[in-house]
């Protein structure tokens, strides 16, 4: 069973806010930093209180089975003609995830990065409304429009400071997101040209009763659509852009890019789920291997980049990959039919490493800040790799409480992050991990089902990466809190707080782990029937057709 929300303004929330916010900054000279931080910061509060009822209104009601589809049509016309505006579990989720990454950033760069160039937060909110607008529309064109807005931004934050990696690194993220733009506009013109709508609920429709002579065409554009965000979710051989990337980026920028490659794995699952998944009638499970052995594939490049990298900033670039790699293979069994169980686990691990890769982001800058330690060693390879640390100057040094203690709280910080990126327990990291373990081992249950080779060699992958991961973050660690022979860098508390703040989320969802699980089930299990998403959209009544408005 499905319930349909109520159409309220409260879906188009997390656009229109950043929306504002970012536009009201606009006005305000940029020496005017505290006014724009205090609007920043508020507005990205407001966003995390909106996503959290939003997460709470998706769940529905026990007599809807768990499952609510929100529905918000712009101009009150009907589906599948309207702009309309989508609200399930999985976007609820992702949204929350924006929101929970957007404020500890925000207050990190208050530290001086805000700074460094023009328009700092105004960017910023523009990069929050792309992403959710993405997360939150139900139509193609628009998730273009709402793409293409997230990047503009991007470009902008990237290329925020000076340095000549930052530039270098900033033209080639420009170019290869311009290719992908192009392809995703040949495939949206395909996907119109043969089906006659761009709406993702109908179009699961239109698929599903397609003739023989038009099912190639679909499948090319299947393809070329894929492409497009394959290239932003870091996919192998298509990733060789975003180490780099990453690593020159801003540390605040860097936690946030964190959730960048997601909206690329969050579009391929939710057009893979609608289009081709179990009601797909003969295109079922189409480009299901690809992802699984092309996920793979990630995971090997971003484990063999983890061991090669000697640069904090460069290893958790490719930890990002690692994560990619592991949740798009995880979708491709889900999309041959390998059960919710493993894809359930799998959006467990999702939120748990996006949050530690961003943490980890924020912790890079200050352990390679002071000459000693690591930073030496930084320093033989800077042209190669380059270090990721600001130019001199760039931080304000003088604003803001200077805390004691500093390599004490880098350490531990620094082992939570160790912790929760190798899968170790007792933290989030293993228990994400764990689950796509028994899922993929039970897929009909507890010691039922068939488990087919390459669940084998994803499994190995796996265990594999989190072994990598340990070895290149020790083998660091060691070198700079153990080794060590420096003066220790000197941080203000509005530095460090931002990464506490991020690793206390993941002890929060160890801790309620299993009402978190709960939630990614239900997520997973109303993705594998598509008709819950597709009715909730086809049918959604116009507010002109509800007897309220007709009295």
């Amino acid at each position: 069973m499905m319930d349909a929300l109520s159409p309220e303004h409260l879906i188009i929330a997390p656009i229109l806010i950043p929306m504002v916010a970012g536009a009201l900054m606009l006005l305000y000279d940029d020496r005017q930093r505290t006014a724009k931080l205090v609007i920043s910061l508020l507005s990205a509060v407001a966003l995390l209180i909106v996503a959290a009822e939003l997460v709470a209104r998706s769940k529905g009601s026990p007599l809807t089975g768990g499952n609510a589809i929100g529905i918000y049509l712009l101009g009150d016309w009907p589906t599948p003609m309207s702009i309309v505006l989508v609200l399930d579990r999985l976007s609820a989720m992702m949204v929350a995830l924006v929101a929970m990454l957007a404020i500890p950033a925000l207050i990190y760069s208050a530290a001086g990065w805000q700074r460094q160039g023009q328009h700092f937060h105004s960017l910023f909110q523009f990069l929050l409304m792309g992403l959710n607008g993405a997360f939150l529309t139900g139509d193609l064109f628009n998730l273009f429009v709402f793409f293409e807005v997230m990047l503009a931004a991007s470009y902008g934050l990237l290329l925020h400071g000076s340095g000549g990696l930052r530039v270098r690194a900033g033209l080639h993220y420009i170019a290869i997101n311009l290719m992908a733009a192009v392809l995703f506009l040949i495939g949206i013109a395909i996907v119109y040209g043969v089906t006659g709508t761009l709406n993702m609920a109908d179009l699961a429709t239109q698929i599903a009763t397609l003739s023989p002579e038009d099912r190639p065409l679909i499948h090319l554009a299947a393809v070329v659509l894929g492409l497009a965000f394959l290239i932003k979710a870091g996919i192998w051989p298509l990733s060789f852009w975003l180490p780099t990337t990453y690593m020159a980026a801003a540390a605040p920028v860097a936690a946030m890019f964190a959730i960048n490659t997601k909206l690329g794995i969050y579009v391929i699952l939710r057009l893979s789920m609608l289009t081709f998944g179990a009601t797909a009638g003969v295109s079922q499970g189409f480009g299901a291997d690809v992802l699984i052995f092309a996920g793979m594939a990630t995971i090997i490049f971003g484990m063999l980049g983890v061991l090669a990298s000697q640069g904090l900033s460069r290893i958790t670039a490719h930890l990002v990959l690692v994560s990619s790699g592991t949740v798009l293979a995880v979708t491709g069994f889900a999309l041959a039919g390998g059960g919710t169980a493993m894809l359930s686990g799998a959006l467990f691990y999702l939120i748990s490493s996006t949050i530690a890769t961003s943490a980890l982001f924020l912790l890079a800058e200050p352990i390679s800040r002071e000459e000693g330690g690591i930073a030496s060693l930084l320093a033989l390879t800077a042209d190669a790799y380059g270090t990721g640390v600001i130019e001199d100057g760039e931080i304000e040094t003088g604003a803001g409480l200077i805390i004691p203690g500093t390599f004490t709280i880098l350490a531990f910080s620094f082992i939570a992050c160790v912790l929760l990126l190798a899968g170790l327990p007792p933290l989030s990291g293993f228990i994400g991990k764990f689950a796509m373990l028994s899922g993929g081992l039970n897929p009909a249950g507890l010691g039922r089902g068939e488990i087919g080779w390459p669940v084998w060699v994803f499994f190995g992958l796996i265990l594999l990466s989190g072994f990598a991961t340990l070895v290149a973050l020790v083998r660091l660690g060691v070198q700079t809190f153990w080794a060590a022979g420096g003066t220790p860098p000197r941080m203000l508390a509005i530095e460090i707080a931002p990464v506490i703040a991020l690793l206390g989320l993941t002890v929060w969802l160890t801790v309620q782990a299993h009402d978190v699980m709960r939630y990614t089930q239900a997520t997973a299990r109303a993705l594998s029937i598509p008709s819950i998403y597709i009715e909730g959209v086809l049918a959604a009544p116009r507010v002109a057709d509800q007897p309220e408005a007709i009295e």
